[in-house]
């Protein structure tokens, strides 16, 4: 099947999330080589490659300036990269899949089968974006052939943009979540109830109602996990119950999870948090763990029966007290519908779709497998 090369402004090693489930099990079917944005400040420049065990080539670009990302700085020496890259791994033909629209220039002079833009987020409402994010992104839309989106907002965002959009929402590995691991030893002394978020901590996460729920009730831990990205931790609120504990790898989340009373969805509602579709609502629902969120659009559309929604800090409060005061019926019925939702979707299930939208890009049998697609331009 026709190798992958994958541009993304996300690292392969920070969060395991929406690229990583899917890119895993696509690894599976076909080569995939994942092209990370750079590195800045080299001596020289050169490509780091490191293989995943799901078999997924990592290709890390060192660049010697400082500007960030696929900067056009950089344009030159990356494309040089990725013309190696090409060579190197033999892609006579291949597909290109787009986490970031900062990377179409990378692709200039490339001749692929199929163009594939997964959009996750709407990385235009980030602080810091760069300023020619949302002209890049029209000029991938007009070069892909098939669309990708991580949430129904996003889907409704882009579908007069482009002739064929798919809302592909994120989904979840349910065994990986409904395991019953020893508590973590970070919060293993911490006396319960506790209440627990995990994800990036940046922007996008309302602190003042973080604090808010550490102010409401002194008895009440508040674990926070994650990296903090983009914001000075300086910032963070501080309360004896409020625990910040760093960035976690995937395999630990199951153990703060089992710990945890209620799960958190404590997302401002900004710019930033507009398109979201937090990948966390179905792994918090796969352990079992009762949620709370703000009125995030996407969660409370699809996930109302089985989340809290909770306007304002009073209310968000509110909705924490009155799972911990469920009786045992009231648990058993949310366990019951946590149950049948998760059960609707898996990243196998997603990955099956994505399978029958490729397929058209792959040479049929007993044809030359030679690439007559026209060569991109940046």
């Amino acid at each position: 099947m026709l190798p992958l090369l994958v541009f993304s402004h996300l690292r392969w090693q920070f969060v395991y999330q929406r690229p990583q489930h899917l890119l895993s099990r696509l690894a599976a079917r076909r080569p995939v080589l994942f092209f990370e944005e750079p590195v800045t400040g080299a001596e020289r420049p050169w490509l780091a490659h490191a293989q995943t065990p799901e078999g997924v080539t990592v290709l890390r670009p060192h660049v010697c300036g400082q500007a960030p990302g696929f900067d056009d700085a950089h344009l030159q020496v990356l494309r040089q990269m990725v013309q190696e890259a090409v060579q190197d791994h033999a892609l006579r033909t291949h597909l290109l899949w787009f986490y970031t629209p900062m990377a179409l220039g990378l692709a200039a002079d490339l001749r692929p089968r199929g163009v594939v833009y997964d959009c996750m987020d709407e990385l235009s409402a980030f602080d810091g974006a760069p300023p020619q994010m949302l002209e890049r992104e029209s000029a991938l839309l007009q070069v892909a052939d098939v669309v990708l989106t991580g949430g129904r907002s996003l889907y409704e965002a882009k579908r007069e943009r482009h002739a064929e959009v798919h809302c592909l929402p994120s989904s979840v590995d349910a065994a990986h979540f409904a395991q019953q691991p020893p508590e973590h030893p970070s919060q293993a002394a911490l006396p319960h109830p506790r209440l627990g978020y995990y994800g990036v901590i940046d922007e996008r996460l309302d602190l003042g109602l973080v604090a808010a729920l550490a102010d409401a009730h002194a008895d009440w831990q508040i674990v926070m996990v994650g990296p903090v990205v983009k914001i000075d931790a300086a910032t963070l609120p501080r309360r004896p119950n409020l625990h910040w504990l760093g960035a976690r790898s995937y395999a630990e989340l199951p153990a703060h999870l089992v710990g945890w009373d209620v799960a958190l969805l404590p997302f401002a509602l900004n710019a930033s948090t507009r398109f979201i579709s937090p990948t966390k609502t179905f792994e918090y629902l796969a352990a079992g763990r009762p949620c709370v969120s703000t009125r995030i659009r996407d969660v409370a559309r699809a996930y109302g029966p089985e989340v809290a929604i909770a306007d304002g800090p009073a209310a968000f409060v509110a909705a924490c007290e009155r799972i911990l005061a469920w009786s045992a019926a009231e648990r058993a019925a949310f366990a019951a519908a946590a149950r049948a939702r998760v059960a609707s979707t898996s990243w196998d299930r997603q990955v099956e779709r994505i399978e029958a939208l490729l397929a058209r890009f792959e040479p049929q049998e007993g044809l030359e497998q030679v690439d007559a697609s026209p060569a991109l331009t940046s």
